[in-house]
């Protein structure tokens, strides 16, 4: 089982638990603002054969982030995921699914996870609208960058917190504290990068936007959504 805690908080919090879906991922700008607020990183990778806990009563909560893997595909270690999420919910801990850990927790809870009908991709920046849920709950950023092809359905129970034009499901909440979100607002500049230049060929899909729309973006509208996630991360973990 691989521990691994980044950062010296110099607290007591429990860590929380994030969940990558490559040998060289990075919780990114999540990872650095929990380790501000004071909480450890239990950093875990069942892909590449990493156990989840059987129980969340030694962490704070857990984050499932994002990868170029699909919630339906057949793996033994995504159906495990998948159903590893029914522990955050029944011991009702904080849980946040990014983009690939959205679309698990849909299928967790009975939803489906597919791609738009004409097939287009949100792979760049695209704006999203908060609901009446959403503005009750915080201000939310008009532009949120994107890399996805597929979207999801909002199962019952699930509160839709903001809504976009291709996929109209971006954010949504289930019950109190479990959460999920389409979009990435984890990606620092390097990571975007990386992901520029190994996405390239992705590029070409529908609806896609080229990698220089992705950086030239970036300057225009990634302060509004560093900011947004610095207060939905003190939402999920300190309101909860």
């Amino acid at each position: 089982m691989l521990l691994e805690f980044e950062g010296e908080t110099g607290s007591e919090k429990r860590p929380v638990l994030v969940v990558l879906h490559q040998e060289r991922s990075s919780p990114g700008r999540v990872g650095q603002m929990l380790v501000e607020m004071g909480y450890p990183l239990d950093i875990r990778r069942p892909v590449i054969g990493d156990r989840l806990p059987n129980t969340l009563s030694q962490h704070s909560g857990a984050v499932i982030f994002g990868g170029p893997m699909s919630a339906n595909d057949p793996d033994a270690y995504i159906k495990q995921e998948i159903d590893w999420i029914n522990i955050p919910l029944s011991e009702n801990k904080p849980f946040l699914g990014i983009c690939l850990g959205a679309q698990m927790l849909v299928r967790h809870l009975g939803g489906k996870v597919e791609a738009e009908q004409h097939g287009r991709t949100e792979i760049g920046w695209y704006p999203i609208r908060p609901t009446k849920h959403g503005r009750l709950l915080m201000h939310w950023p008009e532009m949120v960058y994107h890399f996805h092809r597929e979207g999801f359905d909002l199962p019952r129970g699930c509160k839709l917190l903001a809504e976009g034009d291709v996929y109209p499901n971006q954010a949504y909440r289930y019950g109190e504290n479990a959460w999920g979100v389409q979009f990435h607002a984890e990606l620092t500049r390097a990571m975007m990068q990386r992901w520029v230049v190994h996405g390239a060929h992705r590029f070409t899909l529908p609806n896609a936007q080229q990698g220089r729309e992705h950086l030239e973006g970036r300057m225009i509208f990634d302060a509004p959504l560093k900011a947004w996630l610095q207060d939905f991360l003190r939402l999920v973990f300190e309101r909860a």
